[in-house]
């Protein structure tokens, strides 16, 4: 567990900002610019990038990805430099759940990948790093996204125990469980093999 040095004013202040931040739904934002169409009527209606990418539109994919990875980068050195290690996990934490649950749209959000990957890059690159590695093997072998993204929350604690000191390893059980809790219906799918593969529009 991290060293919680902040108030409990402080904590609380950078949950609902990494909330906030994490609820910033740049799915929909791109491609309502980019003149894409409405994403909850394309593909499977979900705000991340996987679904941008069935609109055709690499680019807006690719958009997608960093800016719904960036919050969460933003949300964690933020808190971090401004109230210390314990707000930046809390900030991470809830950055992630302001996606995936985003008052905007009804607490109707994404599954959080990018985000998730964002939020360990910030938290600690090693492990982001080895997180993202481990979502683009998984995802080139099966050529599914969302196994890369189980494939990415399954190894994390385990890239926390190998290459930190595992202040993060708490943190890291909640948000490797969310992943999954998130992708249920996709797992389903890849256990009855009618799972879109990556670049469907389908």
């Amino acid at each position: 567990m991290p060293p919680f040095d902040s108030s409990i004013m402080q904590l609380i202040l950078w949950a609902v900002l990494g909330y906030l931040m994490g609820s910033i739904p740049f799915g929909i934002v791109i491609a309502k610019v980019m003149g894409l169409g409405n994403l909850r009527e394309i593909g499977s209606g979900n705000i991340g990038a996987t679904n941008v990418l069935r609109t055709g539109n690499k680019t807006a994919a690719a958009l997608t990805v960093l800016m719904d990875g960036g919050k969460g980068v933003v949300a964690v050195l933020l808190a971090r430099a401004l109230a210390g290690e314990g707000a930046a996990q809390i900030a991470a934490l809830m950055a992630f759940l302001g996606h995936c649950f985003p008052v905007w749209l009804g607490f109707k959000g994404g599954k959080g990948v990018a985000t998730f990957l964002g939020l360990w890059l910030a938290l600690d690159w090693r492990v982001g790093v080895a997180c993202c590695l481990t979502w683009l093997v998984a995802a080139a072998i099966w050529r599914i996204s969302s196994v890369g993204a189980l494939a990415a929350a399954a190894l994390s604690t385990t890239w926390v125990m190998v290459l930190t000191s595992g202040s993060t390893f708490g943190l890291g059980i909640v948000l490797t469980l969310l992943v999954y809790w998130r992708h249920s219906e996709n797992i389903s799918r890849i256990k009855a093999g009618t799972e879109p593969r990556i670049g469907s529009k389908s």
